[in-house]
């Protein structure tokens, strides 16, 4: 005859970030990381030179874009900018960020910049200054927009020029779009007309 014997054993258990501890084993936990920051905790220089506050946007839908003035891309700016006129009463920035990462494609300073942008396409939404979006001397809004440990929500990379990040009203990470996706298109429209 099989005799079974059951203990009760008091069990200590430890949680310590990524792993819980129950007695000597450490078990791994799936939980999703909440972000290091919100995004409306972040600041940057306008083109003008002016430190901006993103608090400043707290509330707002926000759409970052990664900006050149010899894209192939460059045309969105026209899009951009009808996006920005069309929704900014219902509570929706866009944030441009002129960056001469990919292609050399922004060499100019921030007064060509901005006179481009104004005399080619009636930019009127805010324009950050020049900024690295990747690797070494990548800007801190880049690095929060690029990794889940400071987002809380994913992993990505800035792929090329015009790629778009769009940010919900409480300042977490909605998702990243690609560089050749239309500023209009019906992601983008769905999200800005999503009032939840």
């Amino acid at each position: 005859m099989r005799c079974i014997l059951t203990l009760a054993v008091p069990v200590l258990i430890a949680c310590s970030g990524t792993t819980a501890r129950v007695g000597p084993v450490k078990i791994p936990m799936s939980a999703t990381p909440k972000p290091m920051s919100n995004f409306f905790e972040l600041s940057v220089r306008s083109l003008t030179g002016d430190t901006v506050n993103l608090s400043r946007y707290r509330g707002n839908k926000i759409m970052v874009v990664n900006t050149a003035s010899e894209c192939g891309y460059t045309p969105q700016y026209r899009q951009l900018q009808e996006l920005y006129i069309a929704y900014q009463d219902k509570g929706f920035v866009v944030l441009g960020f002129p960056s001469n990462d990919f292609g050399r494609q922004e060499p100019g300073s921030a007064e060509e910049i901005a006179v481009f942008c104004e005399k080619n396409y009636g930019v009127t939404f805010p324009m950050m200054e020049k900024v690295v979006t990747k690797g070494a001397g990548q800007h801190p809004v880049y690095a929060w927009l690029t990794r889940k440990e400071l987002n809380g929500k994913l992993n990505t990379e800035v792929s090329w020029n015009f790629q778009k990040f769009l940010i919900n009203a409480d300042g977490t990470l909605h998702t990243t779009l690609a560089p050749a996706t239309d500023p209009m298109s019906e992601p983008v429209l769905s999200w800005l007309d999503d009032t939840h």
